[in-house]
């Protein structure tokens, strides 16, 4: 073996400890590792045509459909890449079977340490002397187990292995049901051993479940810089001498990887370079050239690669699915019940890690041979297809909420998949409020503060108490047979069966009978017991009537995405009708992305929870948080041409460390509905029921803004048309306008702030200023560069931050420049008045003598203190409703607002009920909608220039070089996006101003109704014969486009390269922006046509 060395560890080590021993010296070339010796080596290739006569049938046996049993689905999404020529009838290639798998380096010491280990179990005298030798054979030679686990471990662990195999041998004999049942575990940090009974091909809900105890612990665990490759064999004969015994052994091995390279470049194949050392000694040529090439398919693409290959003289069949690391948590066990569900069963599983950021799952399947008689199941081939193209469908969620009735065969993977998603819809959309609601709101005065109070408190109340998601799952689960009934209607509208599709595999309709909507309705009053059952399986209806096209059943996906149909939303709760809404769902988070326009634009954020307590209430208000930041983008986006939208994305609990894989997959399986397809296979036409092109405009937001330069990179590689213009806020070298570094949003809202200043002649620097949001945010540091008031406080993600006597100015800015936490300031510049609590501070005593429990009540609740110390308050961070109608009295004493003048910065930081009571008691309050437009106006004209320049001279006028450098005109273009947004914010600003004075309406809604007046104007704009009159709409257009990309470009090319339907949004927001600014929300008739 030349340089390989195999050193055992030394001395006795005890089982909870480090016991890694193997050492496997690898800076040498790959030629000198060990290798299997072919036999057939003189043919010179690993892959041959199989005999016809081997070829199965590979239709779905008609009588099985017709039976009970474990039916397939509709599903095709089975992924075979034939890289090389020859393949077997069935599409798989065909392996020798002398040439595939692993070869452990031999461990020439096994019978000297067979000779400890019996010494030591002799010692012990656990075990009859007479007995002691067949248990140490059975150990060595009959349960699978290969050489490296005994080059790992030492003696005194082997014994103890056995004899405690051995002691549950005895207790299983001790039981009275006899029934042979043997488990053990062993966890260490860096490896753990698990030998588990196991029938094969069955899943066993109420075992140990070692699969998931591993995955959890060492596949899915949190320390992404720890990797752990298994290894896990089934012992070939059953337990025990009972002839009617079915059980054998199972042993899993867990060992953390040891790369050659552990910090490789994610596109980086080279398995000399990624591999773990272990693999590299252990697996056979014939593995290497497999693994080698699936990763080449798996690191250009986002959902997992899976290709199966048939065993040479064998029914056994290999299949490989490779992946991306933590993008698919549970999966590993998942796969078992799925060819479970097949009655299939494993006798060997590997799971390989590579440091590129790939995992591959190797598994040899074949027939289980003790399935029980009174149940169909297809062929092997049929069975291995079927399970192929679910993988994908299982990659998306591996354990929904209803995981437990597909592992016992109750229901299907697509029916329990599907059940689970329309659990997430139900949780959104049942209507909770009821009629009784309505008639109350009808019946109090909303205008009446106690009254609305009242209202808003019962809405809270009414969506929380009664139907949770527990409860809702347990109504879902209580009916498998609706789930069943209504999947079917699902699959039929939405599974595209055609010629070109894989009709040898798939039934046309679900095996269960397809049943028409009133049908449906009617079984499900005759199936339910009461009436909130027929309420949660009723949303089931109400789900599938909704959607309009979905990626279920496209063969290759990463999460499942729905466009809905919004008119089933009730105009009680949502008065402004939606455009449309996509539904993403992905084994680490949910997520929509709302529009109330055919053209808009809105970023993306991903909300993150502290704990469970935090994550039900995230979940609770997720959508009506969706539907309020796409209504206050709406209203805000009145002088531009895209509408208002917006996404959010929700972690799960468990998943909080892992809002990139969240990201992507939400970008990604919208993409697959926004597309054409054109690669059959991997990218299958979906079912369109809405019939028309879709583009969306996306833009950075909360927790997304590292993540835009992907987005627009994918969607390059997916070949989208309007790459350019998809994502706003992409870094420089693509073309984007980076909002925080040219302070966009703050320009907008430092225009309202110095408008008040100028109308009420007050001096800036006197004023005492409040700021929630602190210098590491966008908003927050911006407004500390550009401002020049007196800071009394700041409070931010770390904390409070409070002097009287204001805070050091300097400090802020260099705090600002540097983007960090207030928890960075020097606590030298305070007065002696001043002080700072941060979240993890308790019992602080302030210099007033007030001690402060809890630091992190403290700082949620600082805003709302009447403190005297604040004149003037920008929110520019902090969580939607913070201050609401309930908790704004605390900044209103004796009728008076204790803060004079607010100007929301952050969006949704004030309820709308919270700023009428507010400026009821006299404060002067400019609201998000209005404030913070300066980032939109800034995408806007980011996406125009994306759309006017062709690909070239977008790269050329719009991308930084290599080097950082902005071309001219790029800088120039900056300038005049930064001048457009104060413009518009001085027209709004004195437009609200105005009719305030002139009719005393609220600021609040005089915005609203601005925003209204304008959107409505629009509209009639765009389809008026204004239009149409081709020399009004070129006059229009060239003084609403900037005049510099008119002078590079041209009017002309502008008006061919830009599709239609933008240009019409254009021409209408400028007219109506301009005029409604001018004239006011309730011009007269006559007044557009005096212009």
């Amino acid at each position: 073996m030349g340089d390989l060395a195999i050193h055992p560890p030394l001395g006795p080590l005890d089982c909870k400890r480090r016991m890694s021993g193997l050492t496997i010296k690898t800076d040498m070339p790959m030629a000198l590792f060990p290798e299997y010796i072919d036999p057939f080596e003189s043919s010179g290739d690993t892959v041959m045509e199989s005999p016809t006569s081997l070829a199965a049938g590979n239709r779905l046996v008609d009588k099985i459909r017709g039976e009970p049993g474990r039916h397939p689905s509709p599903q095709p999404t089975h992924i075979n890449y034939p890289l090389m020529a020859r393949i077997n009838g069935n599409g798989h290639r065909v392996l020798r079977s002398a040439t595939v798998g692993y070869v452990a380096p031999e461990f020439k010491g096994k019978a000297e340490q067979m000779k400890l280990v019996k010494a030591i179990i002799t010692k012990s005298r656990w075990i009859p002397e007479d007995l002691i030798d067949p248990q140490i054979a059975w150990f060595y030679t009959e349960l699978g187990i290969d050489d490296v686990y005994f080059q790992v471990e030492n003696p005194e662990v082997i014994a103890n292995h056995i004899t405690s195999l051995y002691a549950a041998k005895v207790a299983a004999f001790s039981r009275e049901d006899k029934r042979e049942e043997i488990r053990l575990d062993m966890e260490a940090s860096d490896h753990a051993i698990y030998i588990d009974t196991s029938e094969p091909g069955k899943t066993v809900p109420g075992g140990p479940r070692y699969e998931h105890r591993l995955e959890s612990k060492y596949l899915d665990g949190s320390d992404s810089s720890t990797r752990f490759r298994v290894e896990t064999f089934r012992s070939p004969g059953v337990l025990g001498q009972n002839s009617n015994s079915k059980a054998a052994l199972r042993c899993y091995f867990v060992y953390q990887c040891q790369f050659v390279d552990p910090n490789a470049d994610p596109k980086e194949t080279r398995l000399e370079v990624i591999s773990d050392r272990m693999f590299l000694a252990k697996a056979t040529k014939n593995t290497k050239q497999i693994y080698r090439e699936i990763i080449e398919l798996a690191v250009s693409r986002t959902g997992p690669v899976i290709e199966v290959f048939d065993m040479e003289g064998s029914r056994e069949k290999r299949l490989v699915v490779a992946f991306r690391t933590r993008t698919a948590r549970g999966m590993f066990s998942a796969l078992s019940d799925l060819y479970h569900y097949y009655g299939v069963t494993s006798s060997r599983k590997y799971v390989e890690q590579f440091s590129n950021g790939i995992t591959v799952m190797s598994i040899y399947l074949r027939e289980a041979t003790n399935l029980e008689p009174n149940k169909q199941y297809p062929t092997l081939d049929e069975s291995i297809h079927q399970i192929t193209k679910e993988i994908s469908l299982l990659y998306c969620i591996p354990q929904t909420k209803l995981h437990n009735m597909f592992s016992t065969g109750e229901l299907s993977l697509q029916e329990t998949t599907y059940a689970h998603c329309v659990w997430v819809f139900v949780q959104h959309f049942l209507n909770r409020l009821g009629s009784e609601y309505a008639s109350l709101m009808a019946a109090l005065d909303l205008k009446n503060n106690a009254h609305a109070e009242i209202l808003s408190k019962m809405k809270k109340r009414l969506r929380t108490e009664t139907f949770t998601p527990d409860y809702i799952l347990e109504i879902i689960t209580s009916h498998p047979e609706l789930i069943r009934a209504l999947y079917a209607s699902f699959a039929n509208v939405h599974l595209k069966v055609g010629p070109e599709f894989d009709r040898h595999f798939i039934a046309p309709t679900p095996a269960s009978e397809v049943l028409s909507d009133a049908r449906l309705k009617d079984k499900i009053t005759k199936d339910v017991s009461n009436e909130h059952e027929e309420m949660v399986m009723t949303a089931f209806r109400v789900f599938n009537n909704a959607v309009l096209k979905t990626n279920f059943f496209t063969p290759t996906k990463v999460a499942l995405s729905f466009r809905l149909d919004p008119s089933f939303l009730p105009e009680i709760e949502y008065p402004k009708r939606l455009f449309g809404m996509f539904l993403v769902i992905t084994s680490e988070s949910r997520g929509f992305h709302l529009r109330f326009k055919d053209i808009a634009r809105g970023g993306i954020r991903i909300v993150k929870s502290r704990s469970k307590e935090a994550y039900s209430i995230n979940a609770r208000n997720l959508f009506d948080e969706n539907y309020g930041l796409a209504s206050t983008q709406q209203r805000k986006n009145k002088d531009i041409p895209e509408g208002g939208s917006k996404g959010v994305i929700l972690l799960d609990p468990k998943q909080q460390d892992r809002h990139r894989e969240a990201f992507e997959k939400y970008i990604d399986s919208i993409l697959d509905l926004l597309l054409k397809a054109e690669t059959p296979g991997i990218k299958n036409p979906v079912v369109d029921l809405y019939g028309k092109d879709e583009i969306l405009f996306l833009g950075p937001d909360e927790n997304t803004a590292d993540l835009v330069d992907w987005a627009t990179e994918h969607a390059r590689s997916r070949g989208a048309p309007w790459w350019k213009s998809f994502f706003t806020g992409k870094s420089p070298k693509l073309g984007g306008i980076p909002h925080d570094h040219y302070g966009m949003t703050t320009l907008s809202v430092r225009e309202y702030v110095k408008g008040i200043y100028r109308k009420l002649n007050l001096d800036p620097s006197t004023v005492k200023k409040m700021q929630t949001g602190g210098p590491d945010g966008d908003l927050g540091s911006n407004e500390i560069l550009l401002s020049n008031e007196k800071y009394t406080s700041i409070v931010d993600g770390s904390g409070v931050l409070v002097d009287p006597n204001g805070l050091d100015k300097e400090e802020l800015v260099r705090l600002a420049k540097l983007r960090v936490m207030i928890s960075q300031y020097d606590m030298s510049k305070l007065s002696k008045d001043g002080y700072r609590v941060l979240c993890e501070d308790t019992n602080v005593t302030l210099p007033t003598g007030e001690v402060v429990n809890n630091g992190t009540a403290f700082r949620n609740t600082y805003h709302l203190r009447d403190t005297g110390l604040t004149d003037m308050f920008v929110p520019c961070g902090g969580r939607p409703e913070s201050i609401d109608l309930v908790s704004v009295s605390r900044l209103i004493k004796d009728g008076k607002a204790v803060i004079p003048y607010i100007v929301e910065g952050a969006n949704l930081f004030l309820t709308q009920d919270a700023k009428l009571r507010l400026e009821a008691a006299g404060c002067i309050v400019y609201k998000d909608a209005s404030a913070n437009k300066g980032g939109v106006t800034s995408s806007s004209l980011e996406v125009l220039a994306s759309l006017s320049f062709d690909e070239q001279g977008f790269v050329e006028h719009m991308c930084h070089d290599s080097r950082g450098n902005a071309p001219k005109f790029y800088q120039a273009y900056v300038k005049e996006v930064q001048k457009k947004i104060c413009e518009n914010a001085r027209l709004e600003f004195e437009a609200i101003w105005r009719e305030h004075e002139q009719t005393m309406t609220s600021r609040s809604i005089l915005s609203d109704k601005l925003s209204q007046a304008i959107t409505t104007l629009d509209e009639e704009l765009q389809h008026s014969d204004l239009w149409a009159n081709e020399r009004i709409r070129r006059s229009v257009l060239a003084d609403a486009l900037p005049n510099l990309l008119i002078e590079k470009i041209g009017l002309d090319t502008i008006i061919e390269r830009v599709p239609d339907a933008y240009l019409r949004s254009i021409f209408g927001s400028f007219l109506a922006s301009r005029f409604v600014y001018e004239f006011g929300s309730s011009p007269t008739q006559f007044a557009f046509y005096d212009l």
